[in-house]
């Protein structure tokens, strides 16, 4: 998958909750995003909001 699309989702996704993220936790959410997707069966920009969503209230 193309990283700087996943990155800028990711981005687009943390300015909806207002919260901005390191680059160590982007890192790790688009690895997470890229094995999920693997096996998932959903819309890319769904499975975003899913990992973002995770990583918030964790």
């Amino acid at each position: 998958m193309e990283k700087k699309l996943i990155y800028k989702m990711l981005r687009q996704c943390f300015q909806q909750y207002d919260h901005e993220a390191s680059e160590e936790d982007y890192e790790k959410l688009y690895k997470q995003v890229v094995e999920e997707a693997k096996e998932a069966q959903v819309a890319l920009y769904e499975l975003i909001n899913d990992v973002v969503y995770e990583y918030l209230t964790n």
